[in-house]
């Protein structure tokens, strides 16, 4: 039996996807996508390193067209490369166009979905090509957009039981598990099947983030699963009124439930669980201050806290305190246990945190969406939908928030005005004339910066010279 022919079933916790790379694969070793990870092809770029909306096109039909063979394609190696070209296609080039959108619904069923599920559900499958499959129909529900019962319909099962599945990778488990979530979050209409759909999911995520799993002490949640249904339940937790989430009336909202599970995630050794963790803390915070004057906007800190919602003189006091002290020292931690970039990421994140709950300060973030045009966030449900929406778009969020109609409406932005700002803004050849490092205007500024460093020096050294000649 050769390496590629390993069943899962073997994998232990620890494996990552990374692990199942093969010498023969032309991708990445690292094959849990960040930011960082390069998933350009080399037949992606024109000669001269650029794309045009044509290009696009062509690129996302080659993409749609090899997908067809995956189901058919024998060698795992060559089924993942195929799907994370899709994953590629889908992310950056399937919002260029209304031909774009329209190639992807026509090919949906018969090329797309069937394509990823099989990559999911093939016993032979390697973990990168199930973490590539799970990619894919996550990026997918961000492209079809909302209203698209079917699509969750589709996908629920497959994905669901990969999530359950305690023999596959944690990789592929995170990526499945994300992949359902925001499939729910987007293509779900809002009707009353919907929100039974979503409560679902939010005792599914809850069960999910145990600790143990299904109660087994032995059968340990790996921490980035874990950290995975922690996000995914606070992005569904965003679609729910503020009582659902924090209210202590007749019945307790599901975040007050949460708050014992969150303390002991963030005593986790995970920097990623116990940043999902604080993460949901401030969203049950903030939907706690937000109780009772639902509608109004408060001026202050000061307002926001005796106006809004609080915690004192309930039985969640205590405990609240317990998780603020937590955050404000997560905030400032120091020691040798961390590493020098690990404490200065975990103490950037923590201080929002900590303004929220420390605080009730507001958080504030301005996204440039293009040249010109500008979206503010404000509250924490808005940054929460951002993080999960630039973490499954990774190199296309720019590409998609510019042109796709379904970011514009759950961010609020003015399509009118994005055009217009678009419209507006400088050409690639104005620049490269005008912006470029090798443009005339860089060029004579880099002079004047010369010539003001040559002042400078004169300047300090004049105290070599006697009598303006040199000694």
């Amino acid at each position: 039996m050769t390496a590629l022919d390993l069943s899962i079933d073997t994998l232990s916790d620890s494996h990552t996807v990374a692990d199942s790379v093969t010498s023969g694969a032309a991708v990445d070793e690292d094959l849990v996508w960040t930011d960082e990870t390069d998933l350009t092809f080399p037949n992606d770029l024109n000669s001269e390193g650029t794309l045009t909306m044509q290009k696009h096109s062509k690129l996302l039909a080659d993409a749609v067209q090899a997908a067809s063979e995956v189901t058919t394609e024998k060698r795992t190696s060559s089924r993942e490369v195929t799907l994370r070209r899709l994953y590629k296609a889908l992310s950056q080039y399937s919002a260029a166009s209304e031909e774009n959108l329209n190639l992807i619904d026509r090919q949906l069923e018969d090329v797309i979905l069937p394509s990823c599920l099989h990559g999911i559900d093939r016993a032979s499958s390697s973990p990168a090509e199930q973490y590539a499959a799970c990619r894919c129909l996550e990026a997918l529900s961000i492209t079809l957009g909302f209203n698209r019962d079917e699509q969750y319909g589709a996908v629920e099962d497959t994905l669901r039981r990969a999530v359950m599945a305690t023999g596959r990778a944690p990789g592929v488990r995170s990526a499945a598990m994300r992949a359902l979530c925001l499939t729910s979050f987007i293509c779900c209409s809002g009707t009353g099947a919907d929100e039974e759909s979503t409560t679902s999911l939010l005792s599914f995520c809850e069960s999910v983030s145990q600790e143990s799993w299904r109660g087994e002490k032995e059968v340990i949640t790996p921490p980035a699963l874990r950290s995975a249904a922690l996000d995914c339940w606070a992005l569904l937790s965003t679609s729910l009124e503020d009582v659902m989430i924090a209210g202590d009336g007749e019945c307790y909202g599901r975040g007050l439930t949460m708050l014992p599970l969150l303390q002991q995630c963030l005593e986790h050794e995970s920097s990623d669980l116990r940043v999902s963790a604080g993460e949901c803390v401030a969203l049950i915070h903030e939907s706690r201050l937000s109780l009772g004057i639902a509608g109004e906007i408060a001026e202050n800190a000061s307002e926001r806290r005796y106006r809004h919602g609080s915690w004192d003189g309930t039985e969640w006091e205590v405990l609240m305190d317990e998780l603020k002290q937590k955050i404000s020292f997560l905030s400032v931690q120091s020691g040798r246990q961390l590493s020098k970039k690990a404490k200065k990421e975990q103490r950037k994140v923590f201080r929002d945190f900590a303004a929220m709950v420390m605080d009730d300060e507001a958080p504030h973030e301005v996204i440039n969406v293009c040249s010109g045009y500008t979206m503010t966030l404000v509250s924490w449900r808005e940054i929460i939908q951002l993080n999960f929406t630039r973490r499954c778009l990774q190199g296309g969020f720019q590409a998609q928030l510019m042109a796709n109609p379904t970011l514009w409406k759950l961010f609020g932005i003015d399509e009118i005005a994005l055009r217009n700002a678009s419209a507006s803004s400088l050409s690639p050849l104005e620049k490269r004339l005008t912006i470029s490092k090798m443009s005339d205007a860089a060029k004579a500024a880099d002079r004047r910066m010369i010539r003001q460093r040559r002042s400078r020096h004169n300047a300090k050294n004049h105290f070599f010279t006697a009598d303006g000649e040199n000694v």
